[in-house]
């Protein structure tokens, strides 16, 4: 394991099998301000170029609290404009291997809309997800009002959304928002896991049919197909069925 040095708001630790980041401002709730905005750019522009499954997580017993207040406030029309969070939140949704977020516990507005944007999410019994921006004259921009609706349903989205419902842990799994809920110890366990049956894909594989899922309905299945027809060409998958031929043998 390796640890990144270069950034001030998340800490980035390199395993062989994904990189994790964790969200590093315990002292704000992990509140994402600017700086953290762009130093997640960063992280994602380098796995742009190498590829590696991801883990989030925050520090301390907050996973995020929300982009930070203090910077809100006075933001106006031209940086709502910017789509600040939701650009960062939809290229992270975008990376070419799978994200996972270890929600360690309360994830709320801005946070749980980040939590929202990775592939998976696997959840601590103290984990919590709300949206309240409704109740501070803002909306919910950086996702929620469509991906939860995708991840949960729109009656639940609506409740969260619109009327402050708070999902526990519970809540979260059997609503489909988290595919697990574990003791707090053993969050990362379970993240790293999780990334550990993803690693025995193929990379070229898994990015594909990352792309397949996705792709609009409209793109189906002539997408899949040519997918499917670059992956015939490769020698990974010539040698992996041969291999898988041989031992069935």
């Amino acid at each position: 394991m390796a640890e990144d040095a270069s950034y001030k708001t998340i800490k980035v630790d390199h395993h062989g099998t994904h990189v994790q980041v964790t969200l590093w401002r315990a002292d704000v709730r992990n509140a994402i301000d600017a700086v953290m905005v762009a130093e997640l750019h960063d992280l994602c522009a380098r796995l742009e170029d190498r590829p590696s499954a991801l883990i989030v997580t925050g520090a301390g017993t907050v996973f995020a609290s929300g982009a930070d207040l203090r910077e809100m406030r006075e933001r106006g029309r031209a940086d709502a404009l910017r789509g600040i969070n939701s650009g960062l939140f939809d290229r992270l949704a975008h990376l070419p291997m799978p994200t996972v977020a270890a929600v360690n516990g309360p994830a709320i507005g801005g946070g749980a809309e980040l939590a929202y944007a990775c592939d998976f999410r696997v959840a601590s019994s103290s984990a919590r997800f709300g949206n309240p921006e409704v109740s501070l004259g803002i909306m919910p921009a950086a996702g929620a009002c469509w991906r939860l609706r995708e991840l949960v349903g729109t009656t639940v989205a609506r409740e969260v959304l619109l009327a402050g419902r708070v999902l526990d842990a519970a809540d979260a799994l059997r609503t489909g928002l988290v595919s697990s809920v574990v003791e707090p110890d053993d969050l990362i366990s379970a993240a790293e896991e999780l990334v550990e049956r993803i690693s025995r894909g193929v990379p070229l594989a898994i990015q594909l049919t990352k792309l397949a899922l996705a792709a609009p309905a409209e793109a189906h299945p002539r997408f899949d197909d040519v997918a499917q027809a670059v992956l015939f060409e490769t020698e990974e998958k010539r040698w992996r069925m041969t291999a898988f031929l041989e031992r069935r043998a």
